[in-house]
């Protein structure tokens, strides 16, 4: 097949590249290429996409798939005027945060989405579901039942600098006393980034279309919690605190500064439960987790234990708060 990938040089769309070459396929990747180069094997266009429909003057002929992992609406629907009759199947990874409703646990491609951004662009984080629901109606009006919405969950595994999930095999793996939520209730659910790839490349071969979550396996958090730190060899010091205390002294949901990568709200229960039926039953394949959790494993290793995080606790502000949790238990 021949296969254009709008990116290439980061995470998903990287990872993607690798497997199509690996597969055989002729790839090219349009990247910018200012921090990294598309995988070897590659043919690589020199483009920055936020050049309007200019960027895809050096991408000439047809393509049996597209794959586009893009954000930002303006840069959607430029690439869609430019190549969109010139494509077999149009794949776009889109999010799960395109819903509305982040409560209900086990909701499918049927729930309501948020209205579409208007704009061209997005800056502002919360801007981002409706910008990716913008995405996703241009790519649906441009190529119709030429189009895979990919509606992916959290990508996890080798390559994630976000440390959304990489803090927690990486925290274990140093040892000592680790803070972690009390929240025996609370899902989540991660998929890997070679799993989520593989997925794509399985659905341009087999031309599957339509709207689809991406999404592992939903579990509760404190399962995946003592998974990875079997994984990483700790021997159960895991001090379990309050939410309560935890947002009273400042510990932030999910991502950031001083936060505790996958925690969420209690009425966020729905975020980390979405259904993934319908991409299983179309072919989507997951690895147990527990090889995810090795592989950040040996990613983090390589990044360096203790460098400085996106996300987590440091080491001052897990150790103050462990102190202050000890006065009142």
């Amino acid at each position: 097949m021949k296969i254009l990938i709008l990116g290439g040089t980061a995470f998903l769309s990287a990872a993607t590249a690798r497997q199509a070459v690996g597969r055989g396929h002729q790839v090219t990747c349009l990247a910018r290429g200012t921090s990294s180069r598309p995988p070897e094997g590659t043919a690589w266009v020199h483009a920055d996409r936020d050049l309007g429909i200019d960027a895809y003057a050096g991408v000439a002929g047809e393509w049996d798939a597209v794959i586009d992992v893009s954000r930002q609406p303006g840069q959607v629907r430029d690439a869609l005027q430019t190549l969109g009759e010139r494509a077999g199947l149009w794949t776009f990874v889109s999010t799960v945060s395109v819903y509305t409703d982040d409560a209900t646990p086990g909701q499918d491609e049927s729930a309501a989405l948020h209205p579409p951004l208007q704009a061209d662009t997005y800056t502002d984080p919360e801007q981002y579901g409706p910008a990716k629901v913008a995405c996703e109606a241009a790519v649906i009006e441009s190529v119709g039942d030429r189009a895979h919405i990919s509606r992916a969950g959290l990508i996890v595994g080798p390559g994630d600098v976000s440390d959304r999930f990489g803090y927690w095999p990486a925290r274990f793996a140093r040892g000592g006393r680790v803070l972690v939520p009390d929240t025996p209730d609370a899902l989540t659910q991660v998929i890997d980034v070679d799993d989520l790839a593989g997925w794509l490349l399985d659905s341009a071969e087999n031309r599957t279309a339509g709207i689809l979550n991406a999404v592992g396996d939903p579990l509760p958090l404190s399962q995946l919690l003592d998974m990875v730190a079997q994984v990483a060899g700790d021997h159960d010091q895991q001090v379990r605190i309050d939410p309560a205390f935890l947002v009273e002294h400042g510990v932030e949901y999910w991502a950031g500064p001083r936060s505790l990568p996958l925690w969420l709200p209690a009425e966020y229960r729905g975020f980390g439960c979405r259904s993934n039926a319908a991409a299983g039953a179309a072919g989507m394949q997951l690895r147990p987790l527990v090889e995810t959790a090795q592989r950040s494993l040996s990613y983090e290793r390589q990044l360096g234990l203790d460098r400085d995080r996106r996300a987590g606790l440091s080491v001052d502000d897990e150790l103050e708060l462990l102190s202050e949790w000890s006065k009142r238990s």
